[in-house]
């Protein structure tokens, strides 16, 4: 069995001589004088393994040293996971024969060589020797590997020396694009593909274009790459150039960027400029997509720019004639003209009554009416309207219309309308502090003060009397035609009941009623729903000294009575003092009638005293 073992062994070795007889190229002939170097192949070939594994014939180590050496010149150390150049040899419809220079060729399937459809014998190719002798001997080599493993190594030197590299781009993803660079897929960002926004990222699949590599990531195997950032250096030498020749009012031109909601930005060949809205043109627009679009040409001029030229301000209008150069001279103030309402503010609204020429229409000039209103409540955006020219100022560009003024004005006739003391029914359409406004008729409006609502209510604010929208009759209490005023009175249209409770509660009348409120100075009483009654601290003590209360019912006596002012005084204490009073003239009369009783004036002298005595105290105790 070691015999066959070793008689199998031969015959390997002896098949690897043969294979590397095929590749290895024949010592050349030495001169006689020199000693021939002995060729590792013959070497082998007459080498006996046997006797050299028995140790029954032994190699001087000086012919191994040189074995040995040979070796190493000729042939390659086919290491694991190792990178080499290798040499195609041969060619199937499947497979590529690979001459690494060792002692067997690899095979490498032609899937691998798919982005290389030209390749041919003899082409150097970059192998990884991914295993060295698989279990049937066969040396095992991956071009896929090699390539993945030499691309890094491209990719991180290109990264670290900012070289360009070039790239196919394969396909679209989420925010870019994926480019094949040196066979390792690399994200294009959209942002990075050109200096302007990218609206068609179609149109770069299947191109091969040169990039930067702006990012590695070495933990998740990412690769970044950047068109933007080649271009990017010689659109800066341009902007250089361009904005050293700016001025102000000159004329480029440009192409749309891009469009917003409040401007457009043109490129002027590396410089981006701004146009604002306004500055899009003369008449008013909603949107710059109303009057340019993306990737159109167009001259633009230079409106400013800031210091350092960063920030540039275009205009387009300016190109053109202001329209206010081109209005006819035949308008003029009073005249009717037509337009557009194109703007709506609180105050007013803005009429467009020729392209690029608008006039505001004030709120105050819609209506003939004075009270607050709104220019809504007259006018939408793109009605059609006619006006009045009120004032027109060509050189400030300005003119203010008016509505109102297409109807009479209600104030013309207004002394015949609304004479002093005629009576008339008007809507509450607003109120204040001191008063109450009331509408006659569209544009005549009259104030009824707080005071000229009732004859009997104390009212501290007219929405305690009235609410907005009622119906109110009103008498005219004072017309100024010259100041637009009308002053009206509601009280007026009744009767005043005062005139007849100046003799129902005359000054001495005595009314009997309770104790409503006890305030700090007194309390006060209600004779009837319009009277309310005042009695003071010292009025209110009784007979027995006591005071009222709330609630208690007596009688009471009018001490004061004011018409104009609505004040009503009474008191209690009057009622019994002046009985008392009563009393002590009675008791007087019957002594003087009576002899026998009759008092002496000692007598009288002393009730009067003790009478007076008695009021001292009392007024004391108040």
């Amino acid at each position: 069995m070691a015999e066959e073992k070793k008689a199998a062994e031969v015959a390997e070795v002896t098949e690897a001589t043969q294979e590397a007889n095929e590749t290895t190229a024949q010592v050349s002939e030495t001169p006689k004088e020199e000693t021939p170097k002995q060729d590792p192949q013959e070497f082998l070939e007459s080498f006996d393994w046997v006797k050299y594994e028995e140790g029954i014939e032994k190699v001087e180590d000086s012919k191994l040293s040189e074995f040995e050496k040979l070796v190493e010149e000729n042939f390659v150390d086919t290491a694991d996971e190792e990178v080499v150049e290798g040499k195609v040899v041969h060619m199937t419809d499947r497979e590529a024969i690979i001459d690494i220079n060792a002692k067997s060729e690899g095979v490498i399937s032609l899937n691998e060589f798919r982005y290389n459809p030209d390749l041919k014998v003899g082409d150097k190719v970059e192998v990884l020797i991914d295993i060295r002798e698989d279990k049937t001997g066969q040396l095992v080599l991956s071009h896929r590997k090699a390539r993945t493993i030499k691309a890094w190594d491209r990719v991180n030197d290109a990264h670290d020396k900012e070289e360009i590299v070039t790239g196919f781009v394969k396909c679209r993803t989420k925010g870019g694009m994926i480019v094949d660079v040196f066979g390792i897929e690399a994200f294009l960002p959209g942002s990075q593909i050109d200096v302007k926004p990218i609206r068609d990222y179609d149109q770069y699949v299947g191109k091969t274009m040169e990039f930067k590599v702006v990012k590695i990531n070495h933990e998740f195997k990412n690769v970044v790459v950047s068109h933007k950032a080649l271009i990017e250096a010689d659109i800066e030498e341009q902007k250089k150039e361009i904005i050293g020749q700016l001025e102000k009012g000159q004329v480029l031109e440009g192409v749309v960027k891009n469009i917003t909601s409040y401007g457009v930005f043109i490129d002027l060949g590396g410089v981006d400029g701004l146009i604002h809205i306004t500055d899009l043109s003369w008449s008013r627009i909603n949107h710059p997509n109303e009057v340019v679009e993306l990737d159109q040409k167009l001259n633009v001029v230079i409106l400013d720019f800031d210091d350092n030229k960063s920030r540039i301000q275009l205009g387009l209008k300016q190109l053109e004639k202001h329209p206010w150069d081109a209005l006819g001279d035949d308008i003029k103030v009073g005249d009717k003209v037509k337009g557009k309402v194109v703007v709506i503010a609180d105050y007013g609204a803005f009429i467009e009554v020729a392209d690029g020429v608008e006039g505001l229409i004030h709120v105050s000039e819609m209506s003939w009416s004075t009270h607050l209103r709104s220019a809504q409540d007259f006018v939408n955006v793109g009605d059609e309207v006619e006006a009045v020219v009120l004032t027109l100022d060509r050189e400030d560009r300005k003119m203010s219309l008016g509505i109102k003024q297409l109807t009479p004005d209600p104030w013309t006739d207004i002394t015949s309308k609304y004479p002093v003391g005629s009576r008339h029914k008007g809507i509450v359409r607003n109120f204040t502090n001191f008063g109450v406004f009331v509408e006659m008729e569209e544009g005549i409006d009259g104030l009824i003060y707080i005071s000229d609502l009732s004859w009997t209510k104390k009212i501290k604010h007219p929405s305690e009397f009235v609410t907005v929208g009622d119906t109110l009759e009103v008498e005219v209490l004072e017309l100024d035609v010259e100041g637009r005023k009308l002053s009206l009175g509601h009280k007026q249209t009744t009767e005043n009941p005062w005139d007849k409770y100046a003799e129902e509660f005359a000054e001495g009348t005595v009314h009997k009623a309770a104790i409503a409120e006890v305030v700090d100075k007194g309390a006060t009483i209600n004779f009837n729903e319009d009277i309310v009654g005042f009695v003071p601290s010292r009025h209110m003590e009784k007979e027995d000294g006591k005071k009222l209360v709330k609630g208690e019912e007596t009688e009471f006596k009018i001490i004061e009575f004011n018409k104009d002012f609505k004040r009503v005084v009474a008191s209690h204490t009057a009622i019994f003092r002046e009985q008392e009073e009563r009393n002590v003239r009675s008791a007087k009369k019957r002594s003087s009638s009576s002899d026998e009783a009759a008092p002496t004036l000692g007598d009288a002298n002393a009730q009067l005293q003790a009478l007076k005595d008695k009021m001292e105290a009392d007024s004391k105790k108040k």
